[in-house]
Order: C-alpha cells, then sequence, then structure tokens
C-alpha cells in the first residue's frame, strides 16, 4: 500500500542555489581572465591599434607648433581630439593602462608556467599507456632476447635520439624531449616584458633633439640651443652632458656624369666633418654620416640630412644691420628646389617683417613651373622672395625655423601698388625694400648639416630582449615537444615491442620517428 504524505507540496521542479563567489571568488576569476593567453594577445593587439593614433596625428611633445596648428585648422575635431588625448598617446590615461595591463598579464603568464616547467624538467616522463594503439603514432616488431636485454636496448636507442628516459616497470620504457620549446616560449614572453620596461626606460628617461647647422658654426648641447627638444616626462634637463660640436664642413657629392642616366642628379653621399669638444674629455675631429652616427656619453648624434643655408645681410634704411646670417632653406625635391624663411625680428620694433621664398642651387624659369632647380648643386643660385610685415609670433607659438607664419602680417606690395613685391637675387645681388625698409644682400651660400641628436637609456635591454624573443619565437616553433613509450611482451621466446608516440602540437613527423625507435631497436637487438 502506497504511503501518502499529506501537507506537503509537491513540486515537479526543485530549484538549484548556484554557489557565490564573493569578493575572493570573483578577484580569482579577474586574475585568471586578465592572465590568460589569450587575453595577452588581445592586449597586445589593443596596444598596436593605440599606437595608431600616435602615428596618424601630430604629437604635442615632439612638434608643439604643429599640433596646435593642427588643433587650429580643425576647430570642431580639434579639441574634442585633444581631450581624448590623440595628439599626447604615448602619456595618455587610456595608451598607460593598456600597457600596464599587459605587462601584469605577461607576468601572470609567466610565473605559473615557470614553476610547472621547472616541475616537469625536475620529474620523470609519466608512465607507458597500456594500449598504445591508441596514440597518434604506433609500430610493431619483434626481437630475439630477454626483456631486460630488450629495456636496456630501448633506453639506449632513445637516449641516443636525446630523450629523456625513465622505466616505471621491467616492460616498459617511457621517453620525452623538446623542453627547450617551453623554455622558448617562456624566454619569449619573459622577452617581451623586458622589451616592455626598456621602452618605457627609453620613454620615461630618454630624449631626442634636432638641430640645423650651417658650416662654420657650432652648438651645444643644451635645451634652449636645439631647434625642437622633446624630453621624456622623468628627464632632469640640468643633468644633459654640454658638449659641442663645429660643423667644419658639410660635403655633398651628386651623380653629374651622365645626364641620360636615371640617377642622374642624385646624392651619392654626404658627410659632416666635425670638431667635438665632450664636457669630461679633449677635443677631437670625426666625421658623421648617414650610417655612421657619433657615439657621445649619454647620447647620439645622427645625420639625418643636408641642404644650402644662404647667407643674407637686412639693413635699415640708416644702414645698421638688423640680420646678417646663413639661413636654412628646407629641400623640397631631388633638386633641392628649397623653402625657408627670413625672420628679422625685435631689432625692427614696432613694425616686425620677414621673407618667405625658394633657393635654387641651379635656377631657371620654366613656363608652367615657375621658378625651378634643374640640379641639386650650386651652378646657378638664386633667391626668389617675398616681403612680409606685422607680428612674426602671434600668440607666442612655437614656430619651424623654415616657415613663416603670415595669419598675423600682410604681404609687400610693389611701389606702385599692384602686385605682390618678388624679389629675384643671386649671390653679390643688393635690392632696396619698399616703404624706406632698408637693403637685403645675398653674400653667398652655406651647406648645413641636419643633426638628430638623441638619448634612449633603454636601448640595450630593449636590443637584447628583441633578440631574444626572436631566439625563443624560433624554438618554440621549430622544436616539437613528443612523448615515446615503448611496451614489451613475451611471447614464445620472443619478445614483441610496441612503440607508441604523441605530441602536443600537429606532428607530421612523429610516425617516422616512432618507425624509426622501433627499427633502431630491432636492428641493435639483432646485433647485439
Amino acid at each position: 500500500m502506497a504511503r501518502r504524505t499529506e501537507g506537503r507540496p509537491h513540486s515537479r521542479t526543485q530549484s538549484v542555489t548556484q554557489p557565490r563567489l564573493g569578493v575572493v571568488g570573483w578577484s580569482r576569476w579577474g586574475w585568471r581572465q586578465l592572465t590568460s593567453m589569450r587575453t595577452a594577445l588581445f592586449l597586445l593587439l589593443l596596444l598596436a591599434i593605440g599606437a595608431v593614433p600616435g602615428s596618424v596625428f601630430p604629437q604635442r611633445n615632439f612638434d608643439p607648433g604643429r599640433t596646435a596648428d593642427w588643433i587650429e585648422r580643425h576647430e570642431t575635431t580639434g579639441p574634442i581630439l585633444d581631450r581624448l588625448g590623440a595628439f599626447e598617446v604615448y602619456s595618455s590615461p587610456w595608451f598607460s593602462a593598456i600597457y600596464l595591463l599587459l605587462f601584469i598579464s605577461l607576468i601572470g603568464c609567466i610565473i605559473p608556467r615557470t614553476g610547472v616547467h621547472l616541475r616537469a624538467l625536475r620529474g620523470k616522463p609519466p608512465r607507458a599507456p597500456r594500449r598504445l594503439g591508441r596514440l597518434e603514432a604506433h609500430a610493431e616488431g619483434e626481437v630475439e632476447g630477454s626483456l631486460e636485454e630488450v629495456r636496456e636496448a630501448a633506453t639506449r636507442v632513445l637516449r641516443k635520439r636525446r630523450y629523456r628516459v625513465a622505466s616505471h616497470d621491467e616492460a616498459s620504457v617511457s621517453a620525452e624531449t623538446g623542453y627547450l620549446k617551453e623554455t622558448g616560449n617562456l624566454i619569449f614572453h619573459t622577452s617581451l616584458v623586458a622589451l616592455i620596461i626598456g621602452v618605457a626606460i627609453g620613454y620615461l628617461w630618454g630624449w631626442k633633439a634636432d638641430i640645423v647647422v650651417p658650416s662654420g658654426e657650432s652648438f651645444v648641447s643644451t635645451v634652449t640651443r636645439y631647434d625642437t627638444w622633446a624630453p621624456g616626462p622623468l628627464v632632469d634637463e640640468s643633468t644633459l652632458s654640454p658638449f659641442a660640436i663645429t660643423v667644419e664642413e658639410m660635403t655633398a657629392d651628386f651623380n653629374d656624369r651622365d645626364p641620360a642616366a636615371r640617377t642622374f642628379g642624385q646624392p651619392q653621399d654626404f658627410e659632416a666633418h666635425v670638431s667635438v669638444t665632450p664636457a669630461d674629455g679633449d677635443e677631437f675631429t670625426d666625421v658623421v654620416k648617414v650610417n655612421g652616427p657619433l657615439e657621445m656619453a649619454d647620447s647620439t648624434v645622427f645625420l639625418l640630412g643636408n641642404g644650402y643655408a644662404p647667407v643674407v645681410t637686412v639693413k635699415d634704411a640708416e644702414g645698421e644691420v638688423l640680420y646678417k646670417g646663413a639661413t636654412p632653406f628646407l629641400a623640397q625635391d631631388g633638386n633641392y628646389r628649397s623653402t625657408g624663411a627670413i625672420k628679422v625680428g625685435a631689432a625692427t620694433q614696432p613694425e616686425q617683417f620677414g621673407f618667405v621664398g625658394l633657393f635654387l642651387p641651379t635656377a631657371t624659369i620654366d613656363p608652367e613651373q615657375g621658378p625651378i632647380s634643374v640640379f641639386p648643386d650650386t651652378r646657378a643660385p638664386a633667391l626668389a622672395l617675398s616681403l612680409y610685415t606685422g607680428e612674426l609670433y602671434p600668440g607666442g607659438r612655437p614656430q619651424s625655423i623654415f616657415t613663416l607664419d603670415t595669419k598675423s602680417m600682410d604681404k609687400v606690395v610693389t611701389s606702385d601698388g599692384t602686385d605682390q613685391l618678388r624679389l629675384w637675387l643671386t649671390p653679390g645681388d643688393t635690392e632696396a625694400l619698399p616703404g624706406d625698409r632698408g637693403t637685403i644682400t645675398f653674400d653667398g651660400i652655406e651647406r648645413y648639416a641636419g643633426f638628430s641628436v638623441r638619448s634612449d637609456p633603454g636601448k640595450e635591454l630593449t636590443l637584447v630582449s628583441a633578440l631574444l624573443a626572436l631566439g625563443g619565437l624560433i624554438a618554440t616553433l621549430l622544436v616539437k615537444r613528443r612523448r615515446v613509450f615503448v611496451r614489451l611482451t613475451e611471447v614464445d621466446g620472443r619478445v614483441r615491442v610496441e612503440v607508441g608516440g604523441m605530441s602536443r602540437d600537429d606532428d607530421e613527423g612523429l610516425t617516422e620517428v616512432v618507425e624509426q625507435v622501433r627499427d633502431q631497436l630491432v636492428g641493435e637487438s639483432r646485433t647485439s
């Protein structure tokens, strides 16, 4: 008779109470997600994507003048991008967050895997499975001899192939190889961490500066002397080593031997002959080339370019010199058609004025293109200039030495007021400036050297880390992690040999390896 239960409600479904993780549980789950290989790869990809704006938009720490001009030209998007850190990408909070998360993720991957790998190196290969036929690769054979003799032969064969060998019983042999694969993997990830640290050191304590120096002039490595100065956030400007460099001569060799050749007019070589005075050493001379930088105590001087610096003299109506010197012009094409600006500033107050125009090493007037240069060497040099008056540095914003900001300036017209004033000067020419502004004289031409001075205290660590990462990656891709097992069975006075193999990755050569072990074992047993 069935027993009735009264007073108890019956439910077909019974709810399941899920355990609550709590703070500790959620923390462990978050840590596992952060330190997974998938997250590390995702953060690495995100870091690469995050660096894209740094190459698309001008960066304030490298070129503040260009950055300010970009924001001013884009009145709507400029301020928005500025608030998002698009002009200071590498020091923005979101880029730093990705950088730190990637660093933590890699550390979290490396530490536990290192412990597992060390235990594997100290341990023995695992016991051989009972059914080797189920493994990825399998081979069988029969040999003469006792179990002990065949087992010893299997041990010798596997050790000759550089396997770590262990026997867990009298009828089997276990062997494993390819530990270098995981070692390379750990070296690769550890090198990535060191690479990140090296890049961070270079960014925080490194600096970069550019300067243009005409032949015969010199500069001292101080912040105020450089044309552009881009320091890291933790750079102490007072610690710069104040070495001095004088450009004795700037030489360039252009191909002028075969006018019909495609390389006609191209530079064959250019180099700066300099004298150097270190802060704590004797003066010496050296030659700086494109691929031959000058190594100083805490910085490196690179020769990035060269060009022409016309020497001009500007005088006022009374004959007083307002400006005199070599003014660098920036080459725009292979024939060194160069643009530049001559800025006549404080001495002309209340009216400042400046010249903007072209320097042409071998000048000619093309009917369609106007003033051009037909060869990069100074065979028929000329200056084509226009004159502007007004405020040279509106708002005190920094400017390139090669350009003139004419937004707060007015162009000067000819004496009859019909056209903009245009001056055409060859070496030795003097032209009067309208409005009793004085004269300008084209005295001659100097070459200039464009130097980039860089200090990167993390470059050695970065280089070594990159090479180690490459070596670790190669080992990870080429080395195969294999396990080979030999199981022996005594049958009618003979020994049946089973060889099985397994690999952690796709391994097309595993079957061949297993068969070779079987064949070597059979051959060694016959000769013994």
